[in-house]
């Protein structure tokens, strides 16, 4: 099971008179205007999220506004209901300060915003400055997600304001604890991210048609056991050590292929090319595939034999590791952050020591001869995500 003593000493005090409510029939929710502000919406989890916060608060009847840079998510947010503000709040420059901050707290009076949910930090600044600086009678309830074990300084301290603040793992609960004391633990919300089991059904197979387009692209990958790394390209992200592995597996005889699943930023294509250049070093220009960004990670993870997590770095939930277990599919991860508490709910055995590269050759060797059955139980689902952080908006907006 996972760790969950600081889940328990964080929520158990949490009711927020929603049984109450629910049983009253002459209580109703009022309907809420929700603002998300994040730097942009191209992708990531950071991004998705804030997406299924959106939708789900139009599905409930309630208002849902971004404020962001805009990306390519802006065409799915505007179908599912919520409205986009393309503001440019998370450039880290005094000047967004200068522009924003007024600009936001005229539109918060303006559209008598309930609820100011921040997600990064330099957006966080400016609905901060915007917030502090309005009356308390009229401020919208401030709420932050902590996303991440940010660099620990007063920049980063703003994430800590809220009046609630949401970590998405128990990792991110201990974090906050350990670097800002004070924030009240009364205050602290641990909302784990989900998945939709509906969206990512175990056993999932993608359509002929995929199928066939897939084929035709990588006819390298046919009578091959395929492993993925699915990561954006940043040096921690454990692109190195997954190349080494791959190494060590076809040394050994291993019929495999690797496929990289990840676009790396125009600032960072210098790594990209240090990868290809250790591929072509080791002799694997034949045999590990970098697809750049993709839009179909679901269907590519159906057909793989294992998804791999290599992240030298904790991360703070993990959510594409989630998706493949979910779908049923095998997931070798170092052994700390979010993927820890994921694999020791779901598929234990999976866990790995950081850094050990030769204990993931043998694991995976070992579940390419023999894969391991991966439960369908899943305790991370977006039902309960999204349930419990319109929980926070409701005992906020009715308090």
């Amino acid at each position: 099971m996972p760790h969950t003593k600081p889940a328990d000493a964080v929520n158990a005090h949490k009711d927020f008179g929603l049984r109450e409510k629910a049983a009253n029939p002459t209580y109703t929710a009022r309907r809420l205007t929700v603002v998300q502000v994040l730097p942009a919406l191209e992708s990531g989890g950071v991004e998705r999220g804030t997406l299924e916060v959106g939708k789900y608060l139009v599905e409930h009847g309630h208002r849902s506004i971004v404020l962001s840079a805009g990306g390519r998510l802006v065409a799915q947010l505007e179908r599912e209901g919520s409205e986009h503000l393309a503001w440019d709040v998370g450039r880290k420059s005094p000047f967004t300060l200068l522009r924003y901050v007024g600009r936001l707290r005229r539109f918060l009076r303006a559209e008598k915003v309930d609820i100011l949910h921040v997600r990064s930090r330099m957006p966080a600044w400016v609905c901060y400055l915007a917030w502090h600086g309005m009356a308390p009678s009229e401020r919208p309830h401030l709420v932050s997600t902590v996303h991440g074990p940010y660099s620990v300084n007063r920049y980063s301290a703003v994430m800590s304001r809220g009046e609630r603040v949401i970590a998405i793992s128990d990792m991110i609960v201990d974090y906050i604890r350990a670097h800002y004391p004070q924030v009240a633990p009364e205050h602290i919300r641990l909302i784990p991210r989900g998945v939709d089991p509906a969206q990512f059904p175990h056993g999932y197979r993608p359509t002929p048609e995929w199928l066939a387009r897939w084929q035709n692209d990588y006819p390298e990958l046919a009578g091959r056991k395929l492993i993925v790394l699915p990561a954006r390209l940043t040096r921690w992200k454990g692109q190195e050590d997954f190349i080494q592995l791959m190494a060590q597996l076809i040394a050994a005889g291993h019929d495999v292929h690797g496929l990289i699943v990840g676009e790396a930023h125009p600032r960072r294509r210098e790594f990209l090319d240090e990868l290809k250049q250790q591929c072509r070093a080791l002799g694997l220009e034949q045999r590990i595939a970098f697809t750049g960004h993709r839009g179909d990670l679901k269907d590519i993870m159906a057909v793989s034999d294992i998804v791999m997590s290599l992240s030298r770095e904790p991360e703070a939930f993990g959510r594409v590791t989630l998706e493949a277990l979910s779908l049923g599919k095998p997931v070798i991860a170092y052994d700390h952050g979010g993927v820890r508490e994921q694999l020791a709910a779901i598929l234990p055995e999976g866990a790995i020591p950081v850094g050990d590269i030769d204990a993931a050759t043998e694991k995976a060797a070992a579940w390419l001869a023999r894969p391991p059955e991966v439960p369908t139980h899943n305790p991370y689902t977006l039902e309960r995500m999204l349930a419990s952080t319109l929980d926070v908006y409701r005992e906020l907006a009715d308090a």
